[in-house]
């Protein structure tokens, strides 16, 4: 069986550069290139990779910690919770329990944790679920305790969420997958409370998933252990359209690719390997082009990820992306690139970055991400510091069909066709 399941745009989001440039470092815990107020000092304790504390050859390693520094008095304090933009642009509804409750759940590639609000979280915490809703496992007939098993997520500004585990049926668009590991959150620090979602689910792979003392499997991993992907099809895609044109569709489709919209985009979806060993979607990205013009990385490489708003790249790619953007710079106080607001979209570099062996641009229009301040434009596009990797979240994603082929271990894209004619006039220039 296949399915497809449409997502919501989570309309009450508001869009800030700095807040989710804020959330991709407690995410990727990275060190920043460029100044700025945020940055990450250090304590000692035990950590493992992002989402998790799990102890890395069981040693005590320095663990980063994010922080703030005051512009007015220079003192150096915690990052509040309203400095971090905790929501998703996309929502898609699922169905867990029997009866099934609904939830709506944010789909992120980044991670691999299915969690969700539930009823086992303090009366506090409750009391302010505003819209949210909450799952009780006690009014499932098929929920099941994992016993001795926990979770927990924790971030660099020592946020976190954690609870109990459990298992229970999991609706996807139509496709039921049978017992599948349900993280129940028990504490939630208050970053999470003021999201729009109802918990998160990751589509990473399930090396880095934090339930202890052992991982579990997620929901695509289940989908094909229980034979509801064919053998041939046994992968996911990811179709993202800007946010605020509620007439275009985003969805996901699993155990499928929507041949209609690739026959539409006009050519053949092409697909490069992916290195799943740190669990995340990464492949090869060695170049990238501003306006036809080549800079050639050697050895890089870069995550697909649709839990993220922007995207990172090196910082030379960066300054050549906005060194082609009259009056842009970048702007300690944003701690990004900002861009003059009146910039006419034509005049926009066309972008884009290599998958593999090919390359495929980003929309003119997400190279601008929000209103940064009077005047100027946040960059979708933005330093990813200390990573030796770039996260290519929403910003280039949403110019690509995605497909994330698990059975093959493969990432394939088809460029959007009037994206694709940029690419081609950019090269002539």
């Amino acid at each position: 069986m296949a399915s497809k399941i449409k997502l919501i745009p989570n309309l009450s989001y508001k869009r800030s550069g700095p807040k989710s440039y804020v959330h991709l470092m407690r995410k990727y815990r990275f060190t920043p290139t460029k100044p700025g107020p945020y940055f990450l000092g250090s304590k000692v304790q035990q950590t493992g990779r992002p989402y998790t504390d799990k102890p890395v050859g069981g040693r005590a390693h320095v663990h980063s910690l994010l922080q703030k520094k005051s512009t007015a008095s220079g003192e150096v304090g915690e990052v509040p919770a309203e400095d971090v933009q905790n929501d998703s642009m996309y929502l898609a509804t699922v169905g867990i329990g029997t009866p099934a409750q609904n939830l709506k759940l944010d789909f992120d590639t980044g991670s691999a944790d299915l969690w969700v609000w539930s009823t086992k979280l303090p009366s506090a915490t409750l009391s302010e679920s505003g819209s949210h809703a909450v799952f009780n496992s006690s009014k499932s007939s098929t929920f099941k305790t994992a016993e001795g098993e926990s979770w927990q997520i924790s971030y660099g500004d020592g946020s976190s969420a954690s609870g109990s585990v459990g298992t229970d049926d999991v609706n996807i668009g139509g496709l039921v997958v049978k017992n599948q590991a349900v993280e129940l959150a028990e504490q939630m620090s208050s970053t999470f409370v003021e999201g729009a979602g109802d918990g998160l689910l990751g589509l990473a792979f399930g090396n880095i998933n934090t339930v202890q003392p052992k991982s579990v499997k997620t929901p695509v991993e289940n989908m094909i252990l229980q034979d509801d992907i064919p053998k041939s099809a046994e992968l996911f895609t990811a179709k993202l359209d800007t946010w605020r044109d509620t007439d275009e569709e985003s969805f996901y489709t699993f155990g499928y690719i929507d041949q209609d919209l690739v026959t539409t985009a006009g050519e053949e979806v092409y697909y490069t390997p992916v290195d799943n060993s740190e669990g995340f979607w990464l492949f090869n990205s060695t170049s990238a082009t501003v306006n036809g013009k080549t800079i050639t990385r050697s050895g890089n490489t870069a995550i697909a990820d649709t839990g993220t708003t922007l995207a990172l790249v090196d910082d030379e790619t960066c300054q050549a992306i906005y060194d082609a953007i009259e009056g842009a710079y970048y702007d300690e106080e944003m701690q990004g690139y900002v861009y003059p607001s009146d910039t006419a979209e034509d005049s926009l570099p066309v972008v884009s970055f290599a998958v593999g062996d090919k390359q495929f641009a980003v929309q003119k229009e997400d190279l601008a991400f929000t209103e940064a301040k009077t005047g100027y434009i946040y960059g979708g596009i933005q330093s990813r510091g200390s990573m030796t990797m770039d996260i290519l979240g929403d910003t280039f994603l949403k110019s690509i069909y995605a497909v994330f082929d698990v059975g093959n271990l493969r990432f394939g894209a088809v460029q959007r066709k009037e994206l694709r004619q940029s690419l081609t006039e950019a090269s002539k220039l």
